[in-house]
């Protein structure tokens, strides 16, 4: 991300109000453009020195050029190691990396194997996604890491297949509804689990705590660009750490949400039309359609429900960083993705 590109000038964090829920979206669509994905090695490192002509004051207005460059770092660079995020685990491959295991899960009338099969590749791909887009504060050990996959697969299995059993058993209720709450399991599953991974994946931010930061004043901020002096860390936080593991969970279920409901009961609804009857070839090409359109849509919802860059005010923290809050009395962390 620029934040963690050299130069001591503030870059501007938005083209948009990100205090606005719709401010937000504009700006997580922007991180979750898959077109950055195409942007070359030469062209990545070309963005950072255009936006680090701008924080080292070489360029003093942000242009057109700027704008664009920063949204190729952005989406390109983790905030706190300043290293590319490995591609498949990027938010702007987020929809892509996620459409061939949503459509596996979502598959009709799935075997056992097939359903314990998804849910490990799709928990291994929350892994990894959960781990590259962490906050990188409070590193997570290869042993916890490991721990932490099992449990995760452990529960979206135990969950899927569980309902799956259950489901067919139920007496009171239609054959209709039966085909609609067998459709819904893998939703169960994945918000569940997918929940869970992230407080299990980023378990060690909660035990040890984050970075927080003191919100700067404009004064302070132009006084640091002129020193170039870094903001130091208040310390490490656990209640910070609670917070953004806890949001981040809560996004993770907002975006599983529609894309594991909607395909699902629209599919269900198709299935019934003659087109779909006469043409049982198109169930899995349309499938993908509503999984993929649904997605490009949803990600970006869910990734603004809270701010990345969080600031909250000192006093909601332990009692060491009560006065040791910037101004108005905040301080700030990143919540990661």
């Amino acid at each position: 991300m620029s934040a963690s590109l050299p130069g001591s000038r503030d870059l501007p964090a938005s083209q948009y109000d990100l205090s606005t829920y719709w401010g937000r979206v504009k700006q997580s669509a922007q991180i979750a453009d898959p077109r950055t994905l195409f942007v070359s090695t030469s062209g990545l490192e070309n963005a950072k020195k255009l936006v680090t002509s701008y924080k080292t004051g070489e360029a003093r207005v942000m242009t057109p050029e700027i704008w664009e460059a920063k949204k190729i770092v952005d989406s390109t660079l983790h905030p706190d190691t300043g290293e590319p995020v490995f591609l498949p685990f990027r938010m702007s491959c987020f929809v892509i990396s996620n459409l061939v295991v949503t459509a596996g899960m979502l598959t009709p009338n799935m075997t056992t194997t097939g359903t314990v099969a998804w849910q490990i590749i799709n928990q291994s791909l929350n892994v990894a996604i959960n781990s590259a887009n962490a906050n990188k504060s409070s590193p997570l050990s290869t042993k916890t890491l490991i721990q932490s996959y099992v449990l995760a697969v452990s529960a979206s299995c135990s969950v899927a297949v569980g309902l799956n059993s259950i489901v067919p058993r139920l007496k009171r209720v239609s054959p209709n509804i039966k085909l609609i709450l067998s459709r819904l399991v893998p939703f169960a599953a994945v918000a569940s689990a997918g929940a869970l991974n992230v407080f299990l994946m980023r378990g060690e931010e909660i035990r040890r705590g984050i970075d927080i930061f003191p919100v700067q004043s404009e004064a302070e901020k132009s006084e640091r660009e002129k020193t170039g002096k870094e903001v130091p860390s208040l310390g490490k936080s656990r209640k910070a750490a609670v917070l953004a593991v806890g949001e981040t969970a809560i996004s993770r279920v907002l975006n599983a949400t529609p894309i594991m409901v909607i395909p699902p009961l629209a599919l269900v609804r198709l299935q019934k039309t003659e087109w779909m009857k006469q043409r049982p070839k198109m169930v899995l090409p349309v499938n993908l359609g509503l999984i993929l359109t649904t997605s490009i849509f949803a990600l970006p919802l869910a990734l603004a429900a809270f701010p990345q860059r969080q600031a909250v005010g000192a006093r909601s923290l332990e009692r060491e960083f009560w006065d040791k809050g910037g101004e108005g009395g905040l301080v700030e962390f990143n919540r990661g993705i």
